[in-house]
């Protein structure tokens, strides 16, 4: 579970600077820098399916390890407990099986408005901007990613929190620290995130 979670967010600290360069604009040749960023990305050829099967495994790794930690839990307290008091936990540890299935619902969406365009209601291939300027101008639809950016936020900033606890790299003498980095963190790519949308809707990203 930690292992499959760190690669995971050294894909959304990624994927998130490579989406942010939809506020570059477009260059002397009038191409928008985030299509050109996806062109690249396109010329990796068949290492860009490569990469695109290895996220996919580590996301359903991650899958099954939350199954099975998730089983390990109830098998170890099969009673549910009459009253459950909150001690040494937070909103964001209690609501992991919240947001997860929340954050794979997102991926699946995204992948179908984006990568796809089922969903997408004026797709056009390898036309990244144009594609979040008519996906993000509805506003339930960028609502809906804002409310997923939050899931993620929550899953992710207990995620790194825990994962050096499950690494065995947790020491008392930096544990403010590693509790800071993660906020950090994920206020970081939420508020990357969401400021798309967001801006796509007050017209500050445009055509």
């Amino acid at each position: 579970m930690a292992i499959t979670g760190l690669m995971g967010f050294g894909f959304v600290i990624m994927h998130m600077l490579g989406n942010l360069q939809i506020y570059l604009g477009q260059n002397v040749e009038g191409i928008y820098a985030l299509d050109q960023y996806a062109k690249n990305l396109r010329a990796f050829g068949p290492m860009l399916y490569v990469a695109r099967f290895g996220l996919l495994t580590i996301v359903l790794l991650h899958i099954v390890a939350a199954f099975q930690l998730t089983k390990i839990s109830h098998q170890g307290r099969p009673v549910k407990y009459y009253k459950t008091v909150a001690t040494g936990s937070d909103y964001a540890s209690r609501t992991m099986r919240v947001s997860g299935p929340i954050v794979l619902l997102f991926i699946i969406y995204h992948l179908l408005d984006f990568t796809f365009g089922n969903v997408n209601p004026n797709f056009h291939e390898g036309q990244v901007y144009a594609n979040v300027l008519a996906s993000f101008s509805n506003p339930l639809i960028s609502l809906f990613y804002i409310v997923a950016m939050l899931s993620l936020g929550l899953h992710m900033y207990h995620g790194l929190w825990s994962l050096f606890q499950s690494l065995g790299a947790n020491n008392t003498k930096y544990n403010d620290l590693i509790r800071k980095f993660a906020l950090l963190a994920t206020l970081v790519v939420v508020i990357g995130n969401i400021s798309i949308p967001i801006s796509v809707l007050i017209g500050v990203i445009k055509k």
